[in-house]
């Protein structure tokens, strides 16, 4: 009788065991919410301008060519001395190039230095409904949380359920949908969960 109570004792320690090793190496165990897909917020993120998009250029050690632009609905910037430059659909990086090298193609500077930063995508958005105190669309930006977003809708409302919330994401034509534990984030107990431009956040209601 004792040797089948160590041994059950025994089995029951091997599967919890067995329980943290898949915590730990897959984020869950065998009660593990199911039709949900694992976050992959390391991702390549569409970071293209477009109509609306604000930004700043700056040109290293020239404060009378750095300042704040807004993508027109074609597409185009107005840049001083240089003129109409495209941007829409070009990522950060690329626009800055662009600037730099038709700088020193117009011999205004010998050696520019040129740096973009997106204040506001205003043509690319995420949208956050549910239990928050405003849901609605907001403009998306480079490196949004999932918490960031909730807050900039006004918070949770008192019956947010929010560790059942869900991120849905087009990934290749196809929805995806993400269960993220805000509360559990916001504890410390979880890293934050990072937004792509044009998902939806639905943080559901706790049922009674």
């Amino acid at each position: 009788m004792l040797l089948a109570s160590r041994t059950s004792v025994a089995g029951t320690l091997c599967l919890t065991v067995a329980c943290l090793l898949n915590v730990t190496l897959s984020g869950g165990c065998a009660g593990r919410d199911r039709g949900f897909d694992v976050p992959a917020n390391a991702a390549e993120q569409d970071m293209t301008l477009g109509p609306g998009d604000n930004f700043e250029v700056s040109v290293y050690d020239d404060k009378e060519l750095s300042g704040k632009y807004q993508v027109a609905d074609d597409g185009t910037i107005n840049f001083p001395l240089i003129g109409m430059v495209a941007v829409g659909g070009r990522g950060p990086t690329a626009v800055a190039k662009t600037i730099q090298d038709a700088l020193q193609a117009k011999k205004i500077l010998r050696n520019p230095a040129v740096s973009i930063f997106v204040v506001a995508y205003a043509s690319k958005l995420v949208n956050v409904v549910g239990a928050v105190q405003k849901p609605g669309s907001l403009p998306w930006m480079g490196g949004m949380s999932v918490v960031r977003a909730i807050s900039i809708a006004g918070g949770l409302t008192p019956l947010a359920a929010a560790n059942d919330t869900i991120v849905t994401r087009q990934e290749r034509g196809s929805p995806r949908r993400y269960k993220v534990s805000v509360r559990r984030i916001t504890e410390g107990q979880e890293r934050d969960f990072i937004l792509h431009a044009g998902d939806i956040v639905y943080v559901p209601e706790r049922i009674f």
